[in-house]
């Protein structure tokens, strides 16, 4: 496995990529450490957090391909909201023909059930304090992608692609339990928001976007040298 900055390249993300960034997604589901042994489905997490965005937002959607097959991704939208509306109705709805809802009893649900209870009551709301914040993004690397700058990399050049097509600004949400992810967005200029109405089982990082410099140049950006 290669443990240098070479034969890695974003580049943007496909349909046949899927199985692919499924596997990443897996592989960092535990707060950014391998989920693999907390699901019995080793699909659902990619089907819910990664899929559509490939699928239903090509433009903000990236690969990190490296020496072995794809070794991160990053996924973003420009309007949380239209995105949310096509999210329910394009790829949830017929994803829950496919999916039993384990029931809201959490203490019932084992392994893969709680992704399972997402897809059918995902809770998509859009509350007032990220009104200035519309757009939203995820970026997940394996560990054989972290430690090169790769992550600081695609993450502004995401930004600066979110401020070219006129996003003010963008909000992230964080496990609580990963404190690596959020010093990781902090060195990125991001700020914890707190307010009443957002949900409290998660975190929220913000921050404005005007002043970052367009740079819509990195299609097959080659990541290394």
């Amino acid at each position: 496995m290669s443990s240098d900055r070479t034969g890695y390249r974003l580049r943007p993300a496909t349909e046949a990529d899927l199985p692919g960034l499924y596997a990443v997604c897996l592989k960092t589901g535990d707060s950014g450490k391998d989920g693999t042994a907390l699901h019995d489905d080793p699909t659902l997490l990619g089907k819910f957090f990664v899929g559509p965005y490939v699928v239903l937002e090509p433009d903000m959607a990236f690969t990190l391909a490296g020496p072995s097959g794809p070794a991160g991704y990053l996924l973003g939208t420009l309007d949380t909201p239209a995105f949310n509306r096509r999210f329910e109705s394009e790829w949830l709805v017929p994803l829950r023909r496919a999916v039993r809802d384990p029931g809201a009893d959490a203490a019932a649900w084992r392994q893969s059930d709680w992704v399972r209870r997402l897809i059918h009551q995902p809770g998509l709301v859009f509350p007032p304090a990220l009104l200035p914040y519309p757009a939203h993004a995820h970026i997940d690397l394996l560990p054989e992608a972290r430690g090169h700058g790769f992550g600081r990399r695609m993450m502004r050049f995401l930004m600066s692609r979110m401020a070219a097509r006129g996003a003010g600004g963008l909000h992230l949400q964080v496990s609580p339990a990963n404190s690596g992810g959020q010093a990781f967005y902090e060195k990125l200029g991001f700020a914890h928001l707190s307010s009443p109405d957002l949900p409290q089982d998660t975190t929220f990082m913000v921050r404005r976007l005007a002043g970052i410099e367009p740079d819509d140049s990195v299609t097959d950006m080659v990541l290394h040298g």
